[in-house]
């Protein structure tokens, strides 16, 4: 069975953990596309070349996480042959057999528009710069909850704003809104969401 599952939707929204959770339930493989571009990065030498071999253990690495990922990656992106190249990864990944759920910001627009299920999973800018600032650490964290609410919304205009491939809800995807949602509820949503278009 080929079975696609494309979410999308800004930073801290929910997306990885919906994703990861849907993928456990219903057994199918999962993709947090971000890491493609930080892989790609940290794997060093021409970028097009690891772009085109790209494999399994590239995108286990411990350090995919961390700034000098998130560095290498921003630079990798802006090159037309690593886009190409992990464009069609994706795409393959989604149409394996089995099942795949793949997460990021232009899965249902433009790396599976003919996927099976498209969700589109969301939260105020205040939530999610919340759960972002908690992650850090909370009152510990070496950012304020202001400093992060401004880095969300800064990264929200540039994700919706930008001309290639911008952040938005597909016209035929589910919208989540996780705002007042606990993490049992949400993920109890998108799997009633999946389960209602399973064939049989």
């Amino acid at each position: 069975m080929k079975f696609t599952v494309a979410i999308d939707g800004p930073a801290a929204a929910g997306k990885g953990t919906i994703s990861r959770a849907l993928a456990d339930h219903f057994g199918f493989a999962h993709l947090d596309t971000g890491l493609l571009y930080r892989a790609v990065g940290v794997k060093g030498g021409d970028p097009v070349a690891a772009a085109q071999t790209l494999g399994a253990a590239d995108l286990a690495r411990d350090d995919l996480r961390g700034l000098a990922a998130s560095e290498a990656a921003s630079r990798v992106a802006a090159i037309p042959e690593v886009r190409a190249a992990l464009v069609a990864f994706q795409r393959d990944f989604a149409r394996r057999p089995g099942g795949a759920v793949l997460d990021g910001r232009d899965i249902g627009t433009v790396i599976c528009p003919g996927a099976e299920v498209k969700l589109f999973v969301t939260a105020s800018p205040e939530i999610r710069a919340r759960r972002r600032w908690l992650e850090e650490g909370g009152t510990a964290a070496p950012e304020t909850f202001e400093q992060v609410l401004e880095q969300v919304r800064a990264r929200d205009a540039r994700d919706m704003g930008r001309a290639d491939a911008p952040l938005r809800p597909a016209e035929d995807a589910a919208q989540l809104d996780t705002t007042d949602l606990s993490i049992d509820d949400a993920v109890a949503r998108a799997v009633a969401l999946v389960q209602a278009r399973l064939p049989g």
